[in-house]
């Protein structure tokens, strides 16, 4: 008798919490706000669910243990320690420093925000990060750590990640069954290179067509009669959605790909691709956002 149910769930009224509504808080709501607010004047530092004063922080790690995101007001984010985010190592500050509540105290001979540069380097912090960068807005592309202007690219091993700034990504060739540009060309630096009578991002589509066109326009048109979402073109019965905006996707272009959660300011990470608001992460990686390495060993 103290909230309202949807779908299942009990949402309560101010001053009561719990699966039902059970339990009443014996503070006021403007004390719960004052203990659930992190110094940064964030509601559980944005990384929680404040019920009766106190904070329950959004736990990533999938197995249930301790997570990366701990403190009374969920202040502490770990993940904040780690050159690329990987739960099941304690590869904290590139091995070389401690991290206390997100911020790395780097050991002696290191430095930088995540203790990635050797202060025995000739370039200074910035100078290293601006020759990993290259034409990307991230150090090694988002691929891989740089370490005295070199990027060493992850995973380890995984020689379809290269280029002097980890640019070159061939997983983007590969669709969800592993084939690489649909067996129909070849795959030079993350873009798919077409043989006679094929195109498309995979080289999924062929040239011929044996439709008439009203045939072809029937079937790419989505349930409110719009061709292709009105965001591409019409082939044979199949939506080819619009080069320009590369974030469209789906049978009838209907998807934003852009939706798709993302870790360190990368969809899906960079280790995956989006599909359809969901990301489908390439094998060795887990995570909503794919940002979770499930290898031994840590690049």
């Amino acid at each position: 008798g103290h909230g309202k149910c949807y779908c299942g769930n009990c949402y309560c009224e101010a001053g009561w919490h719990g699966d039902k509504c059970e339990f009443q808080c014996d503070i006021t709501p403007w004390e719960i706000k004052k203990r659930c607010t992190s110094p940064d004047g964030k509601i559980c530092s944005n990384r929680g669910t404040c019920v009766c004063g106190e904070c329950t922080c959004h736990d990533v790690d999938p197995t249930g243990d301790w997570g990366d995101i701990h403190g009374d007001t969920c202040e502490c984010d770990e993940r904040n320690c780690k050159a690329v985010y990987d739960r099941y190592s304690d590869d904290f500050c590139s091995g070389h420093g401690q991290c206390n509540c997100g911020r790395c105290d780097c050991k002696e001979g290191w430095t930088g925000k995540k203790c990635e540069h050797p202060r025995s380097c000739p370039l200074s912090a910035e100078e290293s990060t601006k020759k990993c960068q290259g034409n990307s807005n991230l150090p090694c592309s988002g691929r891989g750590k740089c370490e005295c202007g070199q990027c060493t690219c992850f995973p380890p091993g995984d020689n379809r990640v290269y280029g002097k700034n980890c640019e070159c990504d061939d997983r983007q060739c590969e669709s969800a069954d592993g084939k690489v540009c649909g067996g129909r060309g070849i795959c030079s630096c993350g873009r798919c290179i077409c043989r006679d009578g094929w195109f498309g991002k995979l080289c999924q589509h062929s040239r011929k067509c044996n439709m008439t066109e009203e045939e072809s326009r029937s079937l790419c048109e989505s349930a409110d009669g719009v061709l292709c979402s009105g965001k591409g073109s019409c082939h044979c019965g199949k939506c080819i959605c619009s080069p320009q905006e590369w974030y469209i996707s789906g049978d009838f272009c209907e998807c934003d790909d852009r939706d798709c959660d993302k870790h360190d300011g990368l969809i899906c990470t960079g280790n995956g691709v989006c599909n359809c608001g969901n990301c489908e992460c390439w094998e060795g990686w887990n995570g909503n956002a794919c940002e979770i390495w499930l290898g031994t060993e840590y690049p």
